[in-house]
């Protein structure tokens, strides 16, 4: 499972030109899922995700998490963060999940982090989606589980 993690000011998800998903200030975390992932890897990535330390402390210095600051997280599905770009000049799928092993983890991660996280907003699975953020600093962070 992988996750492209994005500090933001603000994020947005709209489909059709219609907002399904907003947060203020967080992290905006796109992620794919890979054809080996299941629980543990989605908990384990999800907990990644809230508790990396991109936040700044009162020195400046990144210390604090999503956690720690309260702030919104928005879920995105984004299949292609698995491509194998390694050759050529077209990307190849065949390391990302079947759509519904895909949308089954995906799922479980977003019913997980609205469990355990008061703001936690998402895109639809599968949608065609038009994603719009503000990135703070701008901060962004890969995530593989290992």
């Amino acid at each position: 499972m992988i996750a492209l993690i994005q500090r933001v000011s603000c994020a947005h998800v709209a489909i059709d030109d219609c907002v399904v998903g907003a947060i203020g200030a967080g992290l905006l975390a796109l992620v794919a899922v890979q054809p080996a992932d299941g629980e543990s890897q989605t908990k384990n990535l999800l907990d990644r995700i809230l508790g990396y330390r991109v936040f700044a402390d009162e020195n400046g210095k990144m210390n604090h998490s999503l956690r720690d600051t309260g702030g919104g997280l928005l879920l995105v599905s984004q299949f292609t963060l698995a491509a194998d770009t390694r050759s050529g000049r077209r990307p190849s799928f065949s390391l990302v999940a079947k759509p519904e092993q895909g949308r089954r983890w995906f799922e479980r991660m977003l019913s997980l982090a609205r469990a355990t996280h008061p703001k936690v907003e998402s895109g639809r699975f599968g949608a065609f989606m038009q994603v719009h953020l503000v990135n703070d600093g701008p901060v962004s962070f890969w995530l593989e589980n290992s």
